[in-house]
């Protein structure tokens, strides 16, 4: 009985994804014996199994620094998965050159890959307080980025249950409270 397709696997990214990860264990059976095949061969599978897992975990969660984070190390393992496959022709350890193949597979998966991420909602992401997305250097930036979390389309996902736990700000002040307390002893 056949497998039941996730809906991430349906998507033109990971069909895309996969012909990568078919056309790099290819090349990695196809490398001749030589003291780096080894190597180069786990270089390219790992990065092409590693473009799928990312694409599926990006796809898990709708954050948009989250899946802005997993498109960066698609786009690494896509470079590093590539530079393996130079690196074998240079060193004239694959039977084949398949450079130019793999370089027209990468650009393929890199067209389909950026409408992907267009497609990505900006408007979705909690401030992560690592700056990279925004410039947090000044206060202006700093409140900006605070501005731009919804802290109720974030929260409302949750179970209505818990609203009578209140907010985060309310811990804030109670944090403030007990240090003006401890201050007045």
């Amino acid at each position: 009985m056949a497998r039941r397709l996730e809906k991430f696997e349906k998507l033109p990214v990971y069909q895309k994804s996969q012909e990568l990860f078919d056309l790099a264990d290819v090349i990695a059976e196809s490398l001749k014996e030589d003291s780096m095949k080894e190597h180069l061969a786990i270089q390219m599978c790992s990065n092409a199994a590693l473009i799928q897992a990312k694409i599926a975990g990006a796809e898990g969660g709708s954050l948009y620094s989250l899946r802005m984070q997993n498109a960066v190390l698609i786009k690494l393992a896509v470079q590093d998965m590539f530079n393996a496959v130079s690196f074998a022709s240079m060193v004239k350890i694959n039977e084949e050159d398949y450079v130019q193949l793999m370089r027209e597979k990468v650009e393929e998966f890199r067209l389909v890959f950026v409408e992907w991420i267009r497609g990505f909602d900006k408007s979705y992401d909690i401030p992560d307080n690592w700056a990279i997305r925004f410039d947090t250097s000044t206060p202006e930036q700093e409140k900006m980025e605070e501005l731009m979390f919804d802290e109720d389309r974030f929260f409302g996902e949750f179970n209505e249950d818990d609203e009578d736990m209140g907010s985060f700000n309310d811990f804030d002040d109670d944090e403030e409270d007990e240090d003006k307390s401890d201050d007045d002893k």
